[in-house]
């Protein structure tokens, strides 16, 4: 295939997404940075990454996830109150200020997790199993129940099927509430995060087994996330950009497929999102066993791996998963813009895939990380000078230790939150 000039391609060509017109269609995904305070406030370092992103050119910028409940949850940038809308208002304008770049927060729901604490898990269990102190691992495997033991050997981890009807039912308040807050702070709409291992992407997974309405069939585990949509919908109108992130695949064993991401990405067009940004992975399910006093990290197994394809993989090795979910959408009549994602780092790759149909949108969280400046750079013919992402994900390993996430291409710097020169 025969690629036009940076100029004149789809990439740097302007597109709508719901309410908006993007300048052109390189899209930030979310990507946590551990620069807000404990409290989940917005630093002058978070508005400092955040204004690099819009000088460097990119159409979108999707800040990083939000929590929408008002529970501490370190430094997570939060919006579950309204005492955070001045702080996320600083954001929204900055971004706005500093070039054409719409901007929308991610915003998310999770369960709780505790620090992996063996002995601790054991003297809870002592009254039902006298002895198990005691007990070398093989037996405790064979004797404690699945969820037991996974709470020993992993630490305790909250599962959707513990929700009561009346929690489940609270989720669409709660997002509601929050894409309120994002649209008076003055962000041009939200990014609904269903995705990865989080609340919402557990009740789409297919190891799904709630014996109620929001689990077991397909229909009943998109019902939840349908539910998020309208009443988001209700609470911001029709002029608020709209849009979710959806895994196209779980990669675990039991998992959700392609197939599901393809239903589940339609009923929710259908539902009205504006835009299904699509990722893959990154689930607790195959998680490896954290070190004792950490908590279990859901990117470190086979679906980490292919949500954050590492230097081993070939470019954009995940494109055939935003096109599948767009060829579903286009069949049932949907013009709904799909974003797609994954070492995608290339103009050739980029312009290849809008060229091909395989998505609307390019998501580069990375590369962009690496080189803000990557759409400018691109755009006037200087890709030779493109500061390359390497791929060997220690920026993920800095996300994992909760410390401000950077790339290790910048010039070494004693605050986490600056940025590469230029």
């Amino acid at each position: 295939m025969t690629l036009p000039l940076p100029p004149a391609s789809l990439l740097f060509s302007p597109v709508s997404v719901g309410p908006l017109t993007l300048h052109n269609r390189v899209w930030l995904p979310a990507m946590v940075t551990w620069l807000g305070t404990d409290a989940g406030d917005i630093t002058d370092h978070v508005l400092s990454r955040y204004v690099r992103y819009a000088r460097g050119g990119a159409g979108m910028i999707v800040v990083e996830a939000m929590g929408i409940r008002d529970v501490a949850s370190g430094p997570l940038l939060r919006i579950g109150h309204d005492r955070y809308i001045p702080g996320l208002r600083r954001l929204a304008d900055a971004v706005h200020g500093a070039g054409e770049a719409k901007v929308i927060p991610q915003i998310i729901d999770f369960l709780k997790i505790g620090r992996r604490d063996p002995a601790r898990a054991l003297a809870r269990l002592e009254a039902r199993y006298p002895g198990c102190s005691k007990w070398p691992e093989e037996v405790l495997s064979e004797r404690l129940t699945t969820r037991e033991y996974r709470d020993y050997a992993y630490g305790y981890r909250q599962d959707i099927e513990d929700l009561s009807i009346e929690e489940v039912r609270a989720l669409p308040g709660h997002f509601a509430s929050a894409a309120r807050r994002a649209r008076l702070a003055g962000f041009d709409g939200v990014e609904l995060h269903f995705a990865h291992a989080y609340t919402m992407a557990s009740f789409l997974s297919a190891t799904n087994h709630r014996p109620d309405e929001y689990g077991g069939s397909a229909a009943n585990r998109v019902r939840l996330a349908v539910e998020v949509v309208k009443a988001v919908r209700a609470e911001v109108g029709t002029d608020f950009c709209v849009g979710c992130r959806i895994l196209g695949s779980d990669d675990v064993y039991g998992g959700s497929t392609l197939e599901d991401s393809r239903h589940h990405a339609t009923a929710l067009a259908k539902a009205g999102v504006d835009f299904i940004s699509v990722s893959r992975g990154g689930r607790f399910e195959d998680a490896k066993r954290p070190t004792v006093g950490e908590a279990a990290y859901p990117y470190t197994g086979h679906s980490g791996l292919m949500c954050m394809p590492t230097r081993d993989f070939p470019d954009g090795p995940n494109l055939f998963l935003p096109s599948a979910i767009r060829r579903a959408l286009r069949a049932t009549g949907l013009s709904t813009p799909v974003v797609g994602a994954g070492k995608i780092n290339t103009y050739a790759v980029a312009e290849g895939a809008l060229q091909s149909g395989s998505l609307d949108l390019v998501g580069m969280a990375r590369g962009l990380l690496a080189d803000p400046d990557w759409p400018k750079k691109v755009l006037a013919g200087q890709e030779e000078e493109i500061r390359r992402c390497k791929y060997t994900n220690v920026c993920e390993s800095l996300d994992r230790a909760h410390l401000p996430v950077r790339c290790q291409l910048w010039m070494k710097r004693p605050d986490g939150g600056m940025h590469p020169p230029g």
